[in-house]
């Protein structure tokens, strides 16, 4: 940045997703800006509900038939309706937090974090993100796993079919997680959000094409078979031993979490639309009509993934299909995946880089290593800002993801630790105490300890998921031996 710290600092601001937001002089009353300052907001129920849909639909929705299939029929379905009920009412109450005080003339908050800090302030800021850091910390772990599974299931599915299943195609999973690494190293040299743009276009598209060709094979799967497979109390013992079987429940509600999970961009995507009406107006419509689609379609690949396979559904729907024609669909679907990971990586992973550097400007200020920009122009596009700061630490976050998903490559296990740490507290906690602060409800009320008891149940659920996701990793810690892992 040479001549332009304080330029380096406005950028970083820029950048800032989830922990800074923007003092600017109230313009209300006019016709380009809203009431605080800022250009018009111009979404609207079908806009906010098409990022959220974009969002919530990723690589979770691979590991559904697996959860249904350790609940069953009875209990898989309606564990899944439960937990979209659980996120649509706290997406409601969380939107009702979006403006301090007033939900119509109130201040504004930027982020989750912003929320965070107008009605509860103090550590309850630091807890929050560091819960939200983490989380992203961990994503990045899991996302690099789930590419390397997709990118061996394309190799193991050709080699299958040239050598006409005589080679089992065993092959080792860290060139895979090595190559997604340098992907990412590229990729995060990207200096912000408002170029990403088109990355997360791209990913959208690939999220929508991976999950349909496992809900069609799926289908042809049921009708191949003549019947739907699967029982009313799913996994049975003795496939599984009886505690095997209690530990991959908790963990199957992990998943399915994993797999809801939007609060953490609920404030961001509000701030998007425009008023009047009331942006919680909007933002409630918006969640319903997402929630909704949402279930609708994992509901059909949980449920037609475990009548496909029943008791033997894989943890990765996709590579369940593995060796099954027509192979070069799957060869799409599973590239599919790979390229929205790429982009999801990004999506998840530039606020913290946002941070982190943003934090780093304000303790060293007078750093030419970490404020310096040099400008590289590049015909036909934006000028390039190196920023040696930028490209060590963010390559060096990358190589730790990749290693630490090198040791411990358990998609699944991964996967339901993750949805069991972000949903108490992001979905259900956060929403429910601002909530409380907002609208003034007094305690020991009724409506008070409904709301404490909703966050209580999911507090053990959440305690629960997390412990079989545990047990689920030290299990395949027993057989596994670090960075040796084949397929």
């Amino acid at each position: 940045m040479g001549e332009n710290v304080g330029t380096g600092k406005n950028q970083l601001q820029h950048r800032q997703v989830f922990d800074v937001s923007l003092d600017v002089p109230p313009q209300g009353g006019s016709k380009c800006f809203d009431d605080d300052g800022r250009l018009k907001r111009t979404g609207t129920v079908w806009t906010a509900s098409a990022h959220i849909i974009t969002a919530v639909i990723g690589s979770g929705v691979l590991s559904l038939a697996w959860a249904t299939a350790q609940l069953g029929w009875v209990a898989g379905p309606t564990v899944m309706f439960l937990f979209s009920f659980v996120t649509y009412y706290t997406s409601t109450l969380l939107s009702d937090c979006y403006r301090s005080g007033d939900t119509v003339t109130g201040k504004r908050n930027y982020t989750y974090m912003d929320a965070v800090r107008s009605n509860l302030g103090g550590v309850q800021v630091k807890f929050c993100g560091i819960i939200q850091y983490l989380n992203l910390f961990g994503v990045a772990i899991g996302y690099t796993i789930a590419s390397s599974i997709s990118m061996m299931a394309i190799k193991r599915s050709n080699c299958f079919h040239e050598s006409d299943g005589k080679d089992p195609c065993k092959m080792n999973s860290n060139p895979y997680m090595i190559a997604f690494g340098i992907t990412q190293i590229i990729f995060s040299q990207i200096p912000d959000f408002d170029q990403l743009w088109w990355l997360s276009i791209v990913a959208a598209v690939m999220s929508f094409t991976y999950s349909t060709i496992g809900l069609g094979l799926g289908i042809a799967k049921v009708a191949e078979n003549g019947k739907m497979s699967g029982t009313m109390t799913g996994i049975s013992i003795g496939t599984v031993t009886q505690t095997q079987k209690i530990w991959r429940s908790f963990q199957a509600l992990g998943d399915i979490a994993f797999a809801y999970s939007y609060s953490i961009i609920l404030i961001e995507i509000q701030d998007t639309v425009r008023s009047p009406p009331a942006e919680a107006k909007t933002m409630k419509k918006a969640s319903l009509v997402s929630v909704t689609v949402t279930t609708l379609f994992y509901m059909l690949c949980g449920c037609m993934g475990y009548a496909a396979f029943g008791d033997m559904s894989p943890g990765n729907l996709l590579t369940g299909f593995g060796f099954y024609n027509p192979y070069w669909l799957l060869d799409i679907a599973n590239a599919a995946i790979v390229i929205h990971l790429v982009g999801a990586y990004q999506v998840y992973c530039q606020p913290l880089f946002a941070f982190v550097e943003k934090k780093a400007v304000e303790m060293y200020p007078d750093s030419k290593f970490i404020t310096k920009e040099i400008i590289i122009p590049i015909p036909g596009c934006s000028p390039y800002r190196l920023n040696f700061f930028r490209v060590v630490w963010r390559t060096i976050f990358v190589i730790i993801t990749t290693v630490i998903s090198m040791l411990l490559p358990f998609f699944n296990d991964i996967v339901g630790l993750l949805g069991a740490l972000g949903f108490w507290p992001l979905t259900v906690y956060y929403p429910v105490e601002m909530y409380i602060v907002q609208k003034k409800i007094p305690k020991w009320s009724t409506r008070w300890l409904c709301l404490q008891t909703l966050s209580v149940a999911c507090l053990i659920i959440t305690v629960a998921a997390a412990a079989g996701s545990i047990a689920g990793v030290a299990l395949d810690l027993k057989s596994y031996k670090p960075f040796s892992t084949s397929y």
